[in-house]
C-alpha cells in the first residue's frame, strides 16, 4: 500500500471533539477534506498526523492547543463604544459577527461581554485555547508529490 508523504493531496473524513466529548465539527455527510499534506491548509497536529497513513486507515490524535489553534491572544479582545454599534444587531454574549477592519478586511467575531457603555467582542478563533481530538480517516490519496 501507498503511504501518504508531505506534498500529497489527500482526503480524510475526520470528526473533531472537544475534552469534554462534544463534536465541534465533522465530515459526516459531506465530502471528504481535502488537502495537500504539509502545506499548512490544516492545523499543524493534524497534518502531522497523516504521513504514514495508507487508504482505509482510521486513527485518533489528540492535539494540544499550541499545535491547533493556539492559545487566546488577548489583543485579540477589543472593547467597543455600544452607540458605535448599529440597535438591530444581536449583541447576546457568544454571538458571531462579522466586523470590517480599517484595510477592509472581514473579521469573524464574538460578543464575548455587553455592559450599558461597551460591547467586548474577541477575535480569537472560538478554538483557541482548547485542546482538541480528531478521528479521522484517510479515503484517498488524491495525488502523489
Amino acid at each position: 500500500m501507498t503511504e501518504v508523504k508531505t506534498g500529497d493531496t489527500v482526503r480524510i473524513h475526520y470528526t473533531g471533539t472537544l475534552s469534554d466529548g462534544s463534536t465541534f465539527d465533522s465530515s459526516a455527510g459531506r465530502d471528504p477534506l481535502e488537502f495537500e499534506v504539509g502545506s499548512g491548509q490544516i492545523i499543524p497536529g493534524l497534518d502531522k498526523a497523516i504521513p504514514g497513513m495508507t487508504v482505509g486507515d482510521k486513527k485518533t490524535v489528540e492535539i494540544v492547543a499550541d499545535d491547533a489553534y493556539g492559545q487566546p491572544n488577548p489583543e485579540a479582545r477589543q472593547a467597543v463604544p455600544r452607540a458605535e454599534i448599529p440597535a438591530d444587531i444581536p449583541l447576546d454574549p457568544g454571538t458571531q459577527l462579522q466586523v470590517q477592519t480599517p484595510t477592509g478586511q472581514v473579521m469573524p467575531v464574538t460578543v464575548v461581554e455587553v455592559t450599558d457603555a461597551e460591547v467586548t467582542l474577541d477575535a480569537n478563533h472560538p478554538l483557541a485555547g482548547k485542546d482538541l481530538t480528531f478521528d479521522i480517516e484517510l479515503v484517498e490519496i488524491a495525488g502523489a508529490a
